[in-house]
């Protein structure tokens, strides 16, 4: 029996290539009559982490909907138990290493910023408050912009991305995601991995 666990993404990033539907919705019912029969025949075991289920779910203004529920009674719910997996400590090094190369660049990224909106407004008297909001609010999206991208992209962000680390390999799964962040650090942890472009193609030759 295989074992899959599932990232939030696949629900929600239409553009992955997932090819289950064009809504939320319609991938949602696809993959839960899916699991329906895959788990009938014993051959695959669909498993989600608490913390993805809360982030799948916040993206839902009606969480009492019928097909979430029928979705989420086919899942595997489970925590991931970090005692039970041993790590190298070489990925530790990486990460420390990663966090404060990306904490860098972020600290050069606010310093410019705050070079520009300083040359833009020196001199500058503004009428009103909502005026100067005006004039400096570009830098700060540019300055948000820029930072998430040099301090997040291609990083494990949240803790419910090494949940989905930690689970795939304690289950020895096939992590299904569209994040490139967690797959990279899935590939550090040496993880087994699915593209999403290539997960409904498995199933279905699962299902024959």
């Amino acid at each position: 029996m295989e074992s899959f666990i599932l990232d939030t993404n696949l629900f929600f990033n239409i553009g992955a290539g997932l090819g289950m539907g064009k809504t939320t919705e319609e991938i949602v019912v696809k993959l839960t009559e899916t699991i329906k029969k895959l788990k009938k025949k014993s051959k695959a075991i669909f498993y989600m982490p608490p913390r993805i289920v809360d982030e799948f779910l916040s993206f839902f203004e009606d969480k009492n909907q019928e097909f979430i529920k029928d979705f989420l009674s086919v899942a595997n719910v489970k925590s991931p138990n970090p005692a039970m997996i041993d790590f190298s400590s070489q990925i530790f090094y990486k990460l420390i290493e990663d966090i404060r190369n990306r904490s860098y660049r972020g600290l050069n990224i606010a310093e410019e910023e705050i070079v520009k909106a300083g040359e833009m407004t020196t001199g500058k008297k503004f009428e009103s408050k909502k005026d100067f909001q005006i004039m400096i609010g570009k830098f700060i999206k540019n300055f948000r912009d820029r930072y998430r991208n040099a301090t997040r992209t291609g990083f494990l962000d949240s803790v419910a991305d090494l949940d989905l680390i930690v689970l795939s390999k304690e289950v020895d799964g096939f992590l299904v995601t569209s994040d490139e962040g967690v797959l990279s650090w899935g590939r550090t942890f040496g993880i087994k991995e699915m593209p999403a472009s290539v997960f409904q193609k498995r199933l279905e030759d699962l299902l024959l």
